[in-house]
């Protein structure tokens, strides 16, 4: 996955919300949680240290306030992300990821449409 660690579900949670946020203090994103999530503000701390130290944020004091903000954009770590997956669970194929997504998580219409134009995309793209 490039040169930074993956991400656990509670780093990439944190990240997400950092990332609406644009920058932020550990306070911040730790009010940004849903009041249903009850997750403890020493805990966010931690994540954002470990994002940190990863080299998805980077970190900087306004006074005695440590300030985040991303280092490394959403679609960067979904690429990333996706890529390790498909690589692990299907060998770097990925048909049968899609065909899981399709068949087992189920497509709308309007999906199908937007996969239809893409794959008629790409077929033009190789015919030029």
């Amino acid at each position: 996955m490039g040169e930074r660690p993956g991400l656990s579900k509670g780093e990439l949670e944190v990240a997400r919300l950092l990332w609406e946020l644009k920058s932020a203090t550990v306070r911040q994103v730790h009010e940004a949680f849903p009041p249903e999530r009850d997750i403890d503000f020493a805990t966010v701390q931690t994540y954002l240290r470990r994002l940190e130290s990863k080299g998805y944020l980077k970190g900087r004091m306004e006074g005695r306030t440590r300030i985040y903000s991303p280092r490394v954009q959403p679609r960067t770590v979904i690429r990333d992300t996706i890529d390790d997956l498909v690589e692990r669970l299907f060998g770097g194929e990925a048909l049968p990821l899609m065909r899981h997504l399709i068949e087992d998580r189920g497509i709308s219409p309007d999906d199908l449409a937007q996969l239809r134009a893409m794959i008629d995309r790409l077929e033009e793209d190789r015919h030029e």
